[in-house]
């Protein structure tokens, strides 16, 4: 049982994943070799099933708060976290095999949701997220490539229109990772830069995108001189406040729960 009292739908959103991936595999469309089965195989375990999986596990719980207290059926069950792992695939770009992980998602919605009268809606809903999210990374690569040469082209614009494009149309994204050894525009150093007096700027532009962990380390001294981690905190609670205003003024009571579930999930989180 979760702690909200809800039973934990994880264990069978993982079994679902066994099943998805037997019938890719299984999928007659394709005269696998045995050698292509077992990279495709191989390719899905290390690729789809890691991490925390909030996205996908987000589909059955919104569906489940957006019926209010009814009943939901086993297959309304299954469906949704077959829906969950689509989600789980937009997000996996790897060239080749992003370019399979991707026809997988279509594949899939076609075994589970052909004869449903949403199905064109929903192939429609996922081409449009996946244009989204690689007009977004291609957005990223441009804005690294030049920021790499001049460091004062990372503004908040630009990087309000990086996430939204990259993640906000399938997630969330939350200020972590390896942005200052990619030479990311991140929120950090988008702040820092606007934040930073002459002396700062110069370390952040002899520093910001290398993999020298003395280089990080000074970008982040940087960081804690202009106080951006209380930058963040404060920027956190009162977009979080404003969020819940937003949530509060939908009609709609099922609709609150499910942002305010969203929001849960990312709300003081770490990584």
């Amino acid at each position: 049982m979760a702690s909200n009292g809800i039973v934990d739908v994880r264990p069978k959103f993982e079994k679902i994943y066994l099943e998805l991936k037997a019938q890719i595999l299984a999928d007659p469309a394709f005269d696998y070799t045995v050698d292509a089965r077992q990279w495709v195989d191989k390719m899905l375990d290390y690729t789809v099933p890691g991490g925390k999986l909030n996205r996908g596990l987000s589909v059955i719980d919104s569906y489940r708060l957006l019926k209010a207290g009814e009943e939901i059926s086993e297959d309304e069950v299954f469906l949704g976290c077959v829906l969950g792992w689509c989600i789980e695939w937009v997000g996996l770009i790897a060239v080749n095999d992003g370019i399979l992980l991707r026809n997988h998602i279509c594949r899939i919605l076609k075994m589970h949701f052909r004869t449903k009268p949403y199905y064109v809606d929903l192939l429609d809903l996922f081409n449009e997220v996946e244009f989204q999210t690689a007009s977004g990374q291609l957005l990223d690569l441009i804005t690294t490539h030049e920021g790499a040469t001049d460091l004062s082209k990372y503004k908040m614009p630009t990087y309000v229109r990086i996430v939204q494009y990259k993640t906000a149309y399938y997630s969330f994204y939350l200020p972590i990772g390896t942005d200052i050894e990619d030479f990311k525009c991140s929120w950090l150093v988008v702040q820092a830069l606007e934040r930073a007096n002459e002396s700062q700027l110069q370390r952040l532009y002899a520093n910001y995108g290398k993999t020298d962990p003395s280089c990080v380390a000074e970008v982040k001294a940087v960081y804690r001189d202009l106080g951006i981690q209380d930058v963040f905190l404060e920027y956190e609670r009162t977009s979080y406040k404003e969020l819940i205003s937003s949530i509060e003024a939908q009609e709609n009571e099922s609709l609150q729960l499910v942002l305010k579930s969203f929001l849960g999930k990312i709300y003081k989180r770490q990584k």
